[in-house]
């Protein structure tokens, strides 16, 4: 990987020279279980949530759905010092719950809300660790890529796992809003206060975020109450969007057509992936490394609360240095046989681990979510970004911490 080569073809390459290994250097198992693999994974006809809810992202982009959840979001709280930042932060939960991506979060989140920041006279700095770290919130909120991704890997339940991550999501969503507050009391040159819109304006302007309420009660109503698969409630979702979006003239048949190639290489990335997941995986459990590091674990006689917490500390570097798909892919086959073994609840783990992954995203050096939007605002210095993310990460892991010892905030929606 950090000779440049495709994460995807480096996992595929260590898979397969792990598997001509085991097979004592002949090549033809190896290359019969590397064909294997991805066919007989791949026709699985839930893998048709990844093209679908990447659609979703991408048409609700286009819809300018996050502009009017921002707009809706700010009539509530603009009157407080840093109500634009509080508003991107509750802006962004709420176009996660139509897009399953931190990154396209991010992005739409600072076309929409940067400008007007900039406006209000809104320290620079701020305003894009605000962006930066609330786009995180959109792998959180359900419907996302993570979980699904996590879902396909330790074959569980995606319905359970997008459930589970709507509390966290919110929770997440809150400290945000609180450490904002406490940041622009302690230093009020960080954001003014805005100037407070009547009721009458409020609720007027809450009718904007129709489109997310009717595409989340569409998706997420329909998988909890057994009407859909998460398959058919993507489905669904992508129909929704295009009807709301057609409706509100913000979409035409061009931009739907546009839409569709901006998700096909994005679903193709996703899928090489997984695919090289599934070898490297494979060459994992043939090799009996997983099962062996968890009788070791196990023999050591550590307390499986330490065995987690040093798990996470791993999740949180290597969320530092890749892409959440990544993680995942590389980490997944080994650490969950040991987090299993230690008879943790598959959905309590896979909400921490996508967590550890958001705060890793936006932690120094190689904070992705850093990266990219230093890629559109060139005049703003790296550091400059990297300083103001870091209340933001200290209230992810206060989330973190918080979750690993109150579970009940993850599994009981999923228990219910």
């Amino acid at each position: 990987m950090f000779v440049g080569i495709p994460i995807a073809v480096t996992m595929l390459m260590a898979g397969l020279l792990g598997m001509l290994a085991i097979f004592h250097w002949v090549p033809g198992p190896a290359l019969t279980t590397l064909g294997l693999i991805p066919w007989r994974q791949g026709v699985n006809v839930i893998l048709v949530v990844i093209p679908l809810y990447t659609w979703m992202g991408v048409l609700a982009s286009r819809g300018q759905v996050g502009r009017d959840a921002f707009t809706a979001l700010y009539k509530w709280v603009g009157q407080f010092r840093g109500g634009l930042a509080m508003a991107v932060a509750a802006a962004s939960a709420a176009f996660g719950a139509v897009c399953g991506n931190h990154i396209a979060t991010a992005v739409a989140m600072d076309k929409v809300a940067f400008a007007e920041m900039r406006k209000r006279n809104y320290d620079v700095g701020f305003s894009l660790g605000t962006i930066a770290s609330s786009g995180n919130l959109g792998i959180m909120i359900p419907p996302s890529g993570a979980f699904i991704l996590y879902g396909f890997l330790t074959q569980t339940s995606i319905a359970k796992l997008f459930v589970s991550g709507i509390f966290p999501g919110i929770f997440a969503t809150v400290l945000f809003c609180i450490q904002i507050a406490i940041q622009c009391r302690v230093k009020p040159s960080l954001a003014p206060a805005g100037q407070s819109a009547g009721w009458i304006d409020r609720l007027k302007n809450t009718y904007l975020l129709w489109p997310i309420a009717l595409v989340f009660l569409i998706v997420m109503g329909g998988i909890y109450t057994g009407v859909f698969t998460p398959t058919e409630a993507a489905s669904w979702g992508c129909f929704a969007l295009i009807v709301v979006g057609m409706a509100k003239r913000t979409l035409n048949v061009k931009s739907i057509i546009q839409s569709l190639q901006e998700t096909l290489p994005i679903s193709a990335f996703i899928m090489l992936m997984l695919i090289g997941g599934w070898v490297f995986g494979a060459a994992l459990a043939l090799s009996g490394l997983p099962k062996a590091l968890t009788a070791l674990i196990t023999a050591a006689g550590l307390n499986r609360y330490v065995i987690l917490a040093l798990i996470m500390v791993v999740y949180l570097i290597a969320g530092c240095l890749m892409d959440i798909y990544a993680v995942l892919i590389v980490t997944l086959p080994i650490f969950f046989p040991i987090v299993s073994g230690l008879g943790f609840d598959p959905l309590y783990f896979g909400v921490l681990c996508v967590l550890c992954v958001m705060a890793g995203s936006i932690s120094p050096p190689f904070g992705i979510l850093v990266f990219s939007l230093h890629g559109i605002h060139r005049d703003v210095p790296m550091y400059t970004l990297f300083r103001h993310v870091i209340p933001f990460l200290i209230s992810l892991i206060v989330c973190i911490v918080v979750i690993m010892f109150v579970p009940q905030i993850a599994t009981f929606l999923p228990s219910h």
